[in-house]
């Protein structure tokens, strides 16, 4: 089976055998609807167009590596969420930690979405582009006390509690200035997520949120209902990212179901809000099969509904927080190739002006990309590469195995789909590259949305 087909299902992040190369597709130039942005298409000489903007012209303008949004795109699939969840009694909370700018963020709250970010930084980006803090959520494994100072005060919709101290904490915050804040309580539920060990965030050997199985999720609820500063309106799940179905949800929903039932019985409690987090996959590789936002809302709604009937509960509000599935497949990034290497019988080596500093998913996760010849058409036989950086790592790799044309050559560019969520917000400056622009295209147009770091950026912080 190829590499580029895989199964429905979750995928594995091991690298082929050498003996074993994936096989080359039929089509190099073909352009994937499930994994490219909406309006991606080829010009007649093969050029890759974006939003109705060309690659080369934005590459001109705005350098490389470049990162590159379809607005229409991004608005579209945030509606598309909206609406599968607009007839039920619930809320989408953009997940801002996938991809967070002003123009995001506005763009977010005016398609009628919520915004949820996790730390000081994100809630000041959100204020900052307008977003009426009510409508915002605060999660985070470790807030500090400013971080929860400056949503008290500003008035965010809900916090997420995480942990014994932090409920100490926020009580004290609030009592401070006299608030009464919405909180909920993030519950582990012990279901583990298909996806990997990084990113699989509802087992109990990890960080987030308060376990079922050992009384702590039970715990953090008296202890917020005893407060005279929080208000607890309900339970927190999330069991991790990039998920192809909702089997995980539904085991997640049965067991917060029976706890919802339990704190009833305890203290006589109806809680009104049930938040399912996020996590839902993309599609990287053509046979990546993500499901439909209507096809989630049926599902995760008729699954707690089963749920909350059976235990004569009830139906509490619903949220769902999906970033990747909205920011993903929106996003591309652009590279101008610098060096090829071919190492005989095995496969040719194309370096670009990026790598793990504008994309870490590759070397931390394992992530599978797509990638083509992006300023022009070729009819030469698909060369075996790898898509490699130019940072001083040789895990600095940002598609492991991909065919690209024969004839390539330094100065053309090559596009990876499906980078508009976490890239940016993961970029770094190792070896001190600067980060790249983001640019968002529509209609023919493109403008800038974060500019260019520049050297003058790395070496103003630099006081020493």
């Amino acid at each position: 089976m190829s590499r580029y087909a895989h199964p429905a299902g979750p995928r594995h992040a091991d690298v082929l055998p050498e003996e074993h190369p994936p096989i080359p597709p039929h089509d190099l130039t073909e352009l994937d609807a499930d994994v490219w942005p909406r309006s991606a298409a080829r010009a007649a000489d093969g050029e890759l167009t974006i939003g109705g903007v060309g690659v080369t012209e934005l590459a001109r303008e705005y350098g490389t590596p470049l990162y590159v949004l379809d607005e229409a795109d991004f608005r579209a699939r945030a509606r598309d969420y909206r609406l599968a969840f607009g007839d039920a009694d619930a809320d989408v909370y953009y997940a801002g930690k996938a991809l967070l700018t002003k123009a995001v963020a506005r763009w977010v709250h005016e398609e009628g979405l919520k915004l949820d970010v996790c730390s000081g930084g994100e809630l000041a980006v959100a204020l900052a582009a307008g977003v009426p803090p009510q409508s915002i959520g605060l999660h985070g494994n470790n807030k500090s006390v400013a971080e929860l100072a400056r949503a008290v005060e500003v008035g965010v919709g809900r916090v997420i509690v995480d942990s014994f101290d932090e409920i100490d904490r926020l009580e004290r915050v609030a009592a401070d200035r006299g608030r009464v804040v919405d909180v909920l309580v993030r519950v582990t539920t012990g279901v583990e997520a298909h996806t990997h060990e990084f990113v699989a965030t509802a087992h109990d050997d990890q960080k987030f949120g308060l376990a079922l199985s050992s009384g702590a999720a039970a715990e953090a609820v008296r202890r917020t209902l005893a407060s005279a500063h929080l208000d607890l309106v309900g339970l927190h799940s999330h069991i991790g990212s990039q998920i192809f179905d909702t089997a995980g949800f539904e085991v997640a929903a049965r067991r917060l179901a029976e706890f919802l039932t339990e704190v009833h019985a305890e203290h006589g409690t109806p809680l009104r809000e049930l938040d399912l987090g996020g996590g839902l996959g993309i599609a990287y590789v053509t046979g990546d099969r993500p499901l439909e936002p209507k096809v989630i809302a049926d599902r995760l709604l008729g699954i707690v509904r089963r749920e909350c009937e059976s235990h004569g509960l009830p139906m509490p509000r619903i949220a769902v927080e999906p970033g990747r599935a909205i920011a993903g497949p929106c996003g591309v990034t652009l590279y101008e190739v610098g060096t090829i290497k071919d190492v005989e019988g095995i496969r040719s080596y194309v370096s670009v002006d990026g790598g793990m500093s504008d994309n870490i998913r590759t070397a931390l996760y394992g992530a599978d990309y797509t990638c083509v010849l992006a300023s022009r058409a070729s009819d030469t036989e698909p060369t075996l590469s790898r898509l490699v950086g130019k940072h001083c790592e040789s895990g600095d790799v940002l598609v492991r195995d991909l065919y690209l044309p024969g004839d390539l050559r330094p100065g053309d560019l090559v596009a990876v789909a499906a980078t508009g969520a976490y890239c940016h917000s993961m970029a770094s400056n190792y070896n001190h590259l600067a980060r790249p622009a983001v640019v968002a295209v529509r209609d023919g147009a493109a403008r800038t949305l974060v500019r260019r770091e520049t050297e003058d950026d790395l070496l103003r912080r630099d006081v020493g």
